[in-house]
């Protein structure tokens, strides 16, 4: 809601080269070598915070991706990215219409589904079927560390859940996906008070942008929209910004735990087993609560909702796939810029055509949090984005 780090070292490929000091030549000095060497720049890999924004956090699934070979024979690369972008396209537009409409459903009896739990048992578990077969396509990786996956996964499912219960309490569908992009502000104080790490001006008001675009969104409906943002909304989606923070960290450790490991699991092998876990801990938490059973029989009573469900968990796996396919064959960057714009769209599409209805301030506030987006994503085609 995937959701960076530099490639080579210059250091050591200075370390190849005699120092200037102990070898000495008539007719050549090594010292505009050195110099030459020392100012290359090393590349930046970008966009492993992609997949954060598309499922509630997951960037380790980016990172493997890269790794995946680039010359898929057959088509041009035109048709590929026309593949890919309109897959991820098609997959998450229709995922984050369908989500809304789940949590706006009212029944004849006048209730509406509140199981968000319940809810990530089933998307998650179409993620681990795909997940699966993906998998069994590729070639499984063994030696896997499962507990790192475990703690992973439990932590993004949550941060998802939260985004869920944000929208079963009245928080409106734009507002959730402004807010949910500035997961950033979290892991940015986490990282401050914890990590003792800094930030440039930009990236502060990057962040500032995205919040406060966001709350004027959230105070500028027009009166008498039939929207209201919950103060429990509310609070649920901060809570989900903050789980994103987390996953961050428990990411992190996980890419540390296959890399003593000695294991690099394909993309296929982190959907299923990120996934698989999700959806552990979805039925243990849906089961306490008791949402298995009430969400079975809200869906029996109103067949119109379970067949929303039911796609709204096939796109998120099929847009799983499509992210994977882009990564495999294009730069990160383009990845991170279609789900960037993608997010966007989804805003805007839900203001048409859900009929929520904004004030010239609610608009201001659009503007001022897609700036917000877009100047994060123009930061990172630069190449200048800090690893985090």
């Amino acid at each position: 809601e995937l959701k960076h780090e530099q490639g080579s070292s210059v250091s050591a490929a200075k370390s190849n080269y005699p120092s200037s000091s102990t070898l000495k030549s008539p007719q050549r000095s090594f010292t505009s070598l050195d110099k030459k060497v020392s100012t290359k720049k090393a590349p930046t890999a970008l966009g492993l915070d992609t997949l954060i924004h598309q499922r509630g956090g997951s960037s380790t699934e980016a990172t493997t991706t890269v790794a995946m070979s680039k010359e898929a024979a057959g088509l041009p690369p035109a048709v590929k990215l026309l593949i890919g972008a309109g897959g991820i396209y098609g997959a998450f537009l229709y995922y984050g219409s369908l989500q809304e409409d789940v949590f706006r459903y009212t029944a004849e009896d006048g209730t509406q589904f509140k199981q968000a739990w319940f809810l990530q048992v089933l998307e998650a578990l179409a993620n681990v079927l795909v997940g699966f077969v993906g998998m069994q396509l590729t070639g499984a990786t063994k030696g896997i560390p499962k507990k790192a996956f475990a703690i992973s996964g439990a932590s993004q499912v949550s941060a998802k859940a939260c985004t869920s219960l944000a929208l079963a309490n009245g928080l409106s569908f734009p507002v959730a996906t402004l807010a949910k992009s500035g997961k950033m502000a979290p892991v940015m104080l986490g990282q401050l008070i914890l990590g003792g790490a800094t930030y440039t001006m930009r990236e502060y008001l990057q962040v500032a942008a995205i919040i406060g675009g966001t709350a004027v969104v959230s105070m500028g409906k027009k009166k008498g929209s039939t929207s209201s943002s919950s103060a429990l909304g509310v609070a649920y989606i901060v809570l989900s910004l903050v789980l994103d923070g987390v996953t961050a960290g428990f990411q992190k450790q996980l890419k540390e735990e296959t890399k003593k490991a000695g294991v690099k699991p394909k993309p296929y092998d982190f959907m299923f087993h990120t996934n698989f876990y999700m959806c552990i801990t979805a039925i243990i938490i849906s089961g306490a609560l008791g949402e298995i059973g009430s969400g079975l029989a809200y869906c029996t009573a109103n067949p119109e909702i379970f067949s929303k469900i039911v796609k709204f968990a096939v796109c998120s796996a099929v847009g799983q796939s499509f992210i994977f396919y882009t990564i495999a064959n294009f730069d990160p960057l383009i990845l991170s810029t279609v789900t960037t714009t993608r997010k966007i769209f989804s805003v805007l599409l839900s203001i048409f055509l859900k009929g929520h209805s904004l004030s010239p301030t609610g608009w201001s506030g659009i503007a001022l949090a897609c700036s917000g987006i877009l100047s994060e994503m123009a930061l990172k085609m630069g190449g200048k984005a800090k690893p985090h």
